[in-house]
């Protein structure tokens, strides 16, 4: 079977190379560069977790995830994920129903290595925290981030190794019956399999309304104090998630904190400027004071909006169109798709190729679903 992948970043890659292993004759297209600037997949760093409240699908999924992270990094010339660990932490004690609560809850009941933190013991262990500002949450060991654009080249590199072939230099614009046309090039293909993230509705119109693109604050700040933000003093956080948006990354090799929202953002269109604002800016400030000070006059050295491509109900989109069975699309990441890398190529394989798995019914094709946008458990709103 002759397949098609359009869109090289995390979800179009990772397909790629899983399609080839499972026989099919792949070749993968973008307009480029790749990694490219503005992809959802790129940037310095990326959560890895499985911390995912009640819901059972999404923390499997994550343990699947975390496997393969570690399955990379030992074939890798350079390692791309760093298991620094994660805490979710809250400003008041954990309540049931709650997004910390219910992962803590979840993930001890499946054997993780979970340690209830309060507010002594999150002072000690990690001084960087305004003291008392934090007075519950905990700390997972299994978990931690990933070099998102640095893993993203590496799998390119991957699939080109594997016998992918590569239209690095190509933008689609638009399926056919036997293929797809970029200006008077027809790329002929048995199966398609559209993975262009937030803008697939360009591709697949039939989408309109049940996905967007929805723009996040990215902040690279440069602390004085090194030491204080070093991952085993300031791990991978999420700072009462589900209520401030706020998550953030310990120092990197570069002396960089990364810190970023996932909230409700700015609603985005292909051609907008993506710019963060001056408000969302004085948010950050504001977060920064009340919970780590040695941040708080920081210099920033990076600004970025990350898009999210959301579903209403914030899951997956990894289905074949109902009316067009070669056509298969793979989006909805909604802000969570990075972290599943090592799980999602499996996952799209199955839905080009017309194989049931588990999580098919809930990432179906459902334009029948007249539901108001939500996000998921650790999304602040």
């Amino acid at each position: 079977m002759r397949v098609l992948v359009i869109g090289s970043g995390i979800c179009g890659v990772t397909a790629a190379l899983e399609l080839h292993a499972r026989g099919c004759e792949v070749t993968l297209v973008d307009p480029g560069p790749l990694p490219h600037p503005l992809a959802e997949s790129t940037d310095i760093s990326k959560i890895v977790r499985c911390d995912y409240g009640a819901d059972e699908d999404y923390t499997l999924l994550g343990e699947r995830a975390l496997d393969g992270w570690r399955r990379w990094n030992a074939i890798w010339r350079t390692p791309r994920f760093h298991e620094t660990g994660v805490t979710f932490l809250t400003r008041a004690p954990m309540q049931p129903g709650g997004f910390e609560h219910e992962s803590f809850t979840l993930l001890a009941r499946r054997g993780h290595h979970v340690e209830r933190l309060d507010a002594s013991a999150i002072a000690s262990r990690f001084p960087a925290y305004l003291p008392g500002a934090y007075v519950d949450g905990y700390y997972h060991r299994e978990g931690g981030w990933a070099e998102s654009g640095a893993a993203v080249a590496q799998l390119v590199g991957d699939a080109i190794a594997a016998g992918v072939t590569l239209r690095g230099d190509r933008a689609i614009d638009r399926i056919v019956d036997d293929g797809a046309l970029a200006g008077d090039e027809l790329l002929p293909a048995d199966a398609i399999a559209v993975c262009t993230g937030a803008w697939a509705a360009k591709l697949v119109p039939e989408l309109t309304g049940h996905l967007r693109a929805v723009g996040q604050p990215v902040f690279h700040l440069q602390p004085t104090d090194r030491a204080l933000f070093d991952p085993a003093r300031f791990p991978v956080f999420g700072a009462d998630i589900s209520r401030t948006g706020y998550y953030g990354f310990p120092v990197n090799r570069d002396g960089i904190v990364k810190i970023a929202n996932h909230g409700t953002g700015i609603e985005l269109h292909p051609d907008d400027p993506r710019h963060v604002t001056a408000a969302q800016e004085a948010t950050l400030r504001d977060f920064l004071r009340e919970s780590f000070p040695a941040l708080a006059d920081a210099p920033i050295i990076g600004r970025r909006l990350c898009v999210y491509g959301d579903t209403r109900d914030a899951h997956f989109w990894l289905a074949r169109h109902p009316q067009r069975p070669n056509l298969t699309v793979a989006t909805g990441g909604s802000g969570h798709a990075f972290k599943f890398a090592p799980v999602l190529g499996e996952l799209i394989a199955d839905a080009v190729l017309g194989r049931a798995n588990r999580f098919s019914h809930k990432f179906r094709w459902r334009t029948d679903l007249a539901t108001a946008w939500s996000g998921d458990a650790a999304r602040s709103s």
